[in-house]
């Protein structure tokens, strides 16, 4: 009896703590740790470049995704409103090209993995096809400690 109080205290105390503070978008000192611009290479050799590199990408902790589109610039506001339904965000204003196109980054926090880098590339790919515009690429950005989670 005795031991089971102690494991339901023990868990109570586990599950009440609080965890890591999510990772802010918004932080200056997020350094990219990985980026794919060429529709060749797979999402697993970039993180897999990442994670040798300097500063490495760390698997296990948060990232900011970050896709490039270059976007007719009447199709901005449409571009972040549907991001927005998946929890994206634009970084910043986008930027006029020379063409009367715009680049618009588009970003969220997540854990990034190869698979669902994968799968955000080709989202954001499709969603610039369907507004007449192009996914230029994508950037997965850390905090610059080892742990990744400092806020």
């Amino acid at each position: 009896m005795e031991l089971t109080r102690g494991v339901a205290r023990w868990l109570r105390e586990l599950l009440s703590r609080d965890g890591p503070a999510p990772l802010d978008s918004a932080r200056t000192d997020l350094v990219v740790v990985a980026s794919g611009f060429d529709d060749a290479e797979s999402c697993s050799t970039v993180l897999e470049r990442g994670a040798a590199g300097e500063p490495a990408w760390i698997p296990a902790s948060e990232a900011v995704l970050r896709h490039h589109l270059t976007l007719p610039a009447d199709a901005v506001d449409a571009a972040a409103g549907i991001a927005a339904q998946d929890g994206y965000s634009p970084a910043g204003e986008p930027t006029p090209g020379t063409d009367g196109s715009v680049t618009l980054l588009l970003q969220r926090v997540q854990v990034l993995d190869a698979l669902h880098c994968s799968q955000e590339r080709s989202r954001m790919a499709s969603l610039a096809q369907r507004l007449g515009g192009t996914a230029v690429g994508w950037e997965g950005l850390q905090a610059p400690s080892s742990s990744g989670d400092e806020g």
